[in-house]
């Protein structure tokens, strides 16, 4: 990955109150153990990892948004291509991080992403 490629992330419909995406989308949940899921946007398009995640069970998500690797670097977070389960998945390594922390990476992350806007949306 480079500098420029786009980790690409599922938006699950609960983490948008409102009409906005909430940090909660771009923060690891106690499920994840500190490794948010995410796509390699240089491997996949974002219709292609949505329709890849929508098709397993019990996977619901409103949309793809994303933050370049560099964005992820700067906010100290790493990207890491583990190829679990599938050749394109990647995670976003929360482990060095506390819960503030955490916290705040998610809003910065998320703010990034708004910026970007949606890459795919669902209809």
């Amino acid at each position: 990955m480079t500098d420029a490629t786009l980790p690409l992330r599922q938006i699950h419909p609960k983490f948008i109150q409102h009409d906005r995406v909430t940090s909660q989308a771009f923060r690891p949940t106690p499920k994840d153990e500190n490794q948010l899921s995410v796509d390699n946007g240089d491997r996949i398009s974002a219709a292609e990892s949505f329709a890849l995640f929508f098709a397993q069970p019990e996977c619901l998500s409103a949309g793809v948004m994303a933050v370049s690797q560099g964005e992820c670097q700067v906010c100290g977070v790493q990207a890491v291509e583990d190829g679990v389960p599938y050749i394109e998945h990647c995670y976003l390594d929360f482990a060095p991080f506390g819960g503030k922390q955490v916290n705040r990476i998610g809003k910065k992350l998320l703010a990034k992403a708004q910026g970007r806007g949606w890459l795919f949306e669902a209809k």
